[in-house]
């Protein structure tokens, strides 16, 4: 295209286009991200984990979430498949 240059004719990036500058913030998120795994082992997850059942044991709500939505995934993925599941019967029925 000759208004945007470095692309072809359908949009994409031709070979030997430059790419942008990235993301500016990667390097010190991961410098961060790296920190955070080196000061956390497989016992202090443990123990973080032993504590949040605890806690949701005991009737903390947010603690409950918090485990679910880590083990079982997201609700509104369950309800997403629910739904799909219930499509496909209904598509099932109409053949």
């Amino acid at each position: 295209m000759a208004d945007n240059p470095g692309r072809d004719d359908r949009g994409r990036f031709v070979a030997g286009c430059a790419g942008g500058p990235g993301n500016p913030h990667s390097r010190r998120v991961n410098r961060l991200r790296t920190a955070l795994l080196d000061a956390v082992d497989e016992a202090d997850i443990r123990e973080i984990a032993e504590a949040l059942v605890a806690d949701a044991r005991g009737g903390d709500v947010q603690a409950a979430r918090e485990i679910l939505s880590r083990v079982l995934g997201p609700p509104v993925a369950v309800d997403i498949l629910e739904r799909l599941e219930a499509l496909e019967a209904e598509l099932g029925q109409a053949r």
